[in-house]
């Protein structure tokens, strides 16, 4: 850890929970001779027997992100001559791909309001997606609501948006930076990939949205007791600062049980924005370039 100086904070954070949660309980006692393939299998099969506190077993995409960080580790070993082999390199594990959105039909909300049976990923129709949209039309943050719903922009990529981002003639919004939270406190990071880093297009609605939007900060900055951040964020806490991303998404998960729809994730309304634009006719290209990913076959 101490020589990946250039990890990102959350990558970090997830490497060092992946070393003291799984790797250490399981290997640390061993040394690097002690270190072969029937060993590491070994170790595998009792953490994906692993249980959270809730009872639920760690998901096989986790189990894989545990494996990516020993490999990392036992990459390094090699290449310093520590290890002749690497001991993970042929280690099997059950797939690991990510789940595939589910959207909440007539028969999903049933089953989920009658025996709580919920998709690992869901997406609102179109019909549900207004409906929030209509509940939350009075919340201060609305704008950002909207703003996800119509261009999937992430978390961390929304709170990060500043004011000379985004060109309301042009209707533009240009993604630079995203903020995360570290050890207590939000940092800027650039954009988790090349292709995150874009310009977005917003349409005349939204465009509506955030000239109202910006009208109601400038009144808000006028308050008593304001201390508002220098640097110009579009969507900011009460006070001025910057939101933090966790708090975002517990606003979110307010929203959305006192909204009486079925529950979804912040992030899954990525898909939701992918799954309107998909069927309003956008090639798929565009709608790729639009979120930020890179494209698959």
């Amino acid at each position: 850890m101490a020589t990946r100086a250039r990890l990102r904070p959350l990558t970090r954070t997830s490497y060092a929970e992946h070393i003291h949660r799984h790797l250490q309980p399981h290997l640390g006692a061993l040394v690097l001779a002690e270190l072969t393939p029937a060993v590491v299998a070994q170790a595998f099969a009792s953490i994906a027997r692993h249980r959270s506190p809730t009872g639920v077993l760690l998901s096989a995409a986790t189990v894989q992100r545990v494996r990516a960080t020993l490999r990392a580790a036992l990459n390094t070993a090699v290449h310093q001559g520590l290890l002749a082999s690497k001991p993970a390199k042929g280690l099997r594990l059950e797939g690991g791909r990510a789940a595939r959105p589910v959207v909440w039909t007539e028969q999903a909300v049933a089953d989920w309001r009658n025996g709580g049976v919920r998709p690992v990923v869901a997406v609102w129709t179109v019909e549900q997606t207004r409906a929030f949209l209509d509940h939350v039309c009075g919340d201060r943050l609305y704008a950002l609501f909207h703003l996800a719903v119509m261009t999937g922009l992430r978390r961390g990529e929304s709170v990060g948006l500043r004011w000379p981002d985004i060109d309301l003639v042009r209707g533009t919004a240009r993604v630079e930076r995203q903020l995360q939270s570290h050890q207590g406190r939000l940092v800027e990071l650039a954009p988790k990939s090349a292709a995150s880093r874009r310009m977005v297009s917003v349409d005349h609605t939204t465009l509506g949205v955030l000239r109202r939007h910006q009208w109601h900060q400038q009144q808000e900055t006028q308050g008593q007791g304001r201390v508002w951040d220098p640097r110009g964020f579009v969507f900011t806490a009460l006070r001025g600062s910057a939101l933090a991303p966790e708090r975002l998404s517990r606003l979110f998960r307010k929203l959305n049980t006192s909204s009486g729809l079925p529950p979804v994730r912040l992030h899954d309304l990525r898909h939701g924005a992918a799954t309107l634009a998909l069927a309003a006719g956008v090639e798929l290209k565009v709608v790729q370039a639009m979120l930020g990913t890179r494209a698959s076959c």
